[in-house]
């Protein structure tokens, strides 16, 4: 077998350059690469099926022993969002509340502009 050594490499490095032009040279190379890419992602997949299934039941191993930690992780979590969810309806509550009373109070102003007026 004969190697490409570092001359080779600069030739073929300027013929592509020569030959694609500076401006479509790197959407070249991004496009061999994600095919390089894809092609060894196949062949990985092909020659990984025995390894699977070890691999399945090492990650069930792993989630059971992580599963309390993740759990109390997700607690603390949702303690901060009912928290937040509990402040919110608070606020809510309260400015329901005070829109109410406000409310009342025009009623009242209303009905005394009222009685003002058939007294005049």
């Amino acid at each position: 077998m004969s190697t490409i050594g570092i001359p080779g490499l600069i030739l073929i490095l300027i013929l592509a350059l020569v030959l694609f032009g500076p401006k479509k040279l790197p959407e070249l190379g991004r496009a061999v690469g994600h095919t390089l890419k894809e092609f060894k992602n196949a062949t990985k997949s092909l020659t990984s099926d025995d390894d699977d299934e070890e691999e399945e039941k090492e990650k069930r191993k792993q989630q059971t022993k992580e599963a309390p930690v993740a759990a109390a992780v997700v607690t603390e979590k949702d303690a901060f969002d009912r928290e937040k969810l509990e402040r919110e309806i608070r606020e809510r509550l309260e400015r329901e509340r005070i829109e109410k009373e406000i409310r009342e109070k025009m009623e009242q102003e209303r009905s005394q502009m009222e009685k003002e007026q058939q007294k005049a």
